[in-house]
């Protein structure tokens, strides 16, 4: 991975008005980068380049050294500007539409689906994993840069689910073994349960769930079979499913489901 970074505009990273207390998930020392993360500013990934650039300080030094943990005493800055307090947690399901990237930043200048949503909402938009450019479907999205990266990890175990459209005549018998996993180039990829739906003509509709979610797995497990995806939806992401939202359309996920499903607590007055 380079070590470059787009120049952030500090002025649409911090409003001048207070921001609202969050629902913390504990209040312990933490990574300096977390808690970057927490406040709604970046993923961690991102805090980690902002921190080796010389782009923070801690308790008015430079910091260049991402191994470092925090407290409420500590004072950070990010490009001269005081860390804001937590944000409140927010989870919102997105209907992606094919030919839209999921990134904040294409050097082709590509449409990205941050492109569409500046104009719904004015935030700042986590992606929870990723869909191609060719594929469709539910993106899950948050303001939390450290919840973002909890729920995209293998160990989360969150069961993902795919409407498939393939070229080519499919026996599904043939998909059983997948239920083992497989190994492709060198690559093991774990069960996923595959089920036919239809044969319609000359392509297939298949349904398939798995909880890994590697760079382009159902691409590269269906053309290891001999069948070329030609169709992607992505149905659910683990308890949020698409059902009937439009596409291209925003919706937030109501408070107390949040709260039920990730286990957020109630809000406090607590700050960094």
């Amino acid at each position: 991975m380079k070590n470059t970074f787009k120049k952030i505009n500090s002025e649409t990273l911090f409003n001048k008005t207070a921001p609202e207390k969050s629902k913390a998930l504990d209040t312990g020392p933490e990574r300096i980068a977390k808690a970057i993360a927490r406040a709604g500013l970046c993923s961690r990934r991102e805090a980690e380049r902002w921190i080796i650039n010389g782009q923070v300080k801690l308790n008015s030094k430079v910091l260049t050294e991402c191994g470092v943990n925090v407290t409420s005493n500590d004072v950070i800055e990010v490009n001269g500007k005081p860390l804001p307090n937590k944000v409140i947690t927010k989870l919102w399901m997105y209907h992606k539409q094919r030919g839209y990237l999921v990134t904040n930043y294409d050097p082709e200048g590509r449409s990205t689906i941050f492109d569409q949503l500046k104009n719904k909402i004015k935030t700042r938009f986590i992606s929870i994993g990723r869909l191609d450019m060719d594929s469709e479907g539910l993106i899950l999205l948050t303001n939390d840069g450290d919840l973002a990266r909890k729920l995209e990890l293998p160990a989360t175990g969150w069961l993902r689910k795919y409407r498939v459209r393939v070229h080519g005549y499919v026996i599904a018998k043939d998909l059983e073994p997948l239920k083992n996993g497989i190994k492709i180039n060198g690559i093991r990829y774990g069960r996923i349960d595959a089920a036919l739906d239809r044969q319609q003509g000359s392509n297939a509709w298949l349904t398939l769930s798995f909880r890994e979610g590697k760079n382009r797995e159902v691409r590269k497990v269906m053309n290891h079979l001999g069948y070329n995806v030609n169709r992607l939806i992505r149905v659910s992401f683990g308890p949020f499913n698409l059902k009937n939202l439009p596409s291209g359309e925003l919706e937030e996920v109501k408070n107390k489901v949040l709260n039920d499903q990730l286990g957020l607590s109630k809000p406090k007055n607590l700050k960094l």
